[in-house]
């Protein structure tokens, strides 16, 4: 049978559905890293008319949400709100699909996809990865026979215990906005997202302190000694100073400091630092931590 919304919540420890890692072609990434390092040089903001991926924390649990930032612009009158899904198999402990489990989400979405596209005018606007959940969060024209001929295909197609299916009626897109649409449009947070991201597809669970490493690059040796001063007050650990007289930024500095690495931490850690660098009029060269995978 079918999970309803009250028991689809109460399931995920009163998560208020929201979301599912949206594919669109992208791969599978493996880190072979040992180390990861992150340039930050950029402060515009995210360019709209495209698909974003981001991760968050919700109820302790990882969640990656992809949106269609398109949406905002173009607001189609589909009233509707559909949103889709089912658990997959293959999982990483951090609730992350494998590539058995892409392959199984890919099948569930694309089957999902050719029936309603037949049914009624839709647009996909989010897909969300949840402790071993994906879902397709749709706004569609007309519910009209909608759940019938989606309930009939996952009867024949798929384990139906698994599959959640919820329709409402959502004029103003409120659920887009309150649970889709990233909160942060800087480049500087789709930056560091992009590296998360293929950390956590990898089955990292980014819920611990690690030592996070630093670099920054300074014009002269009196500007690098300040911010070095300056860094140590918020409990930074100096690495290695050194000089590289052929750069226009000849003074180098490597600092750490035992950081949680979820993905908000890390966006105001390095918040703090590029403000820092930025006031000494030096350049914050990138930021790294080891991955951890546990499989």
């Amino acid at each position: 049978m079918y999970i309803n919304f009250t028991t689809f919540i109460a399931f995920l420890n009163q998560f208020v559905l929201s979301h599912f890692k949206f594919i669109l072609g992208t791969l599978y990434f493996r880190i072979s890293l040992v180390f990861l390092f992150i340039i930050i040089n950029s402060s515009s903001s995210y360019s709209q008319g495209e698909w974003a991926e981001y991760l968050i924390y919700r109820d302790k649990k990882l969640m990656s949400i992809q949106v269609d930032m398109e949406f905002d612009d173009i607001k189609p009158n589909y009233k509707n709100l559909l949103i889709i899904g089912a658990k997959f198999k293959g999982c990483l402990k951090n609730g992350f699909p494998t590539e058995e489990g892409l392959n199984e989400l890919y099948t569930f979405s694309d089957s999902t996809e050719m029936i309603l596209s037949k049914i009624t005018k839709n647009k996909l606007v989010g897909v969300i990865t949840y402790r071993c959940y994906g879902l397709d969060v749709y706004y569609i024209k007309d519910t009209i026979n909608v759940r019938k001929n989606l309930e009939n295909l996952y009867l024949r197609e798929f384990d139906t215990s698994k599959v959640y299916l919820y329709i409402k009626k959502d004029k103003s897109k409120e659920y887009y906005y309150e649970n889709l649409f990233p909160q942060n449009l800087s480049s500087d947070y789709f930056l560091a997202q992009e590296y998360l991201i293929e950390m956590a597809n990898e089955g990292d669970k980014l819920d611990d302190k690690r030592k996070v490493t630093h670099w920054a690059y300074f014009r002269n040796l009196k500007k690098r000694d300040k911010f070095e001063k300056n860094i140590k007050a918020f409990d930074f650990q100096i690495d290695s100073v050194y000089a590289v007289k052929e750069d226009k930024y000849p003074y180098h500095l490597q600092f750490s400091k035992e950081s949680l690495v979820d993905p908000q931490s890390i966006f105001e850690l390095t918040n703090l630092i590029k403000v820092l660098t930025n006031s000494s009029n030096s350049i914050y060269g990138g930021w790294g931590f080891d991955p951890k995978t546990d499989n």
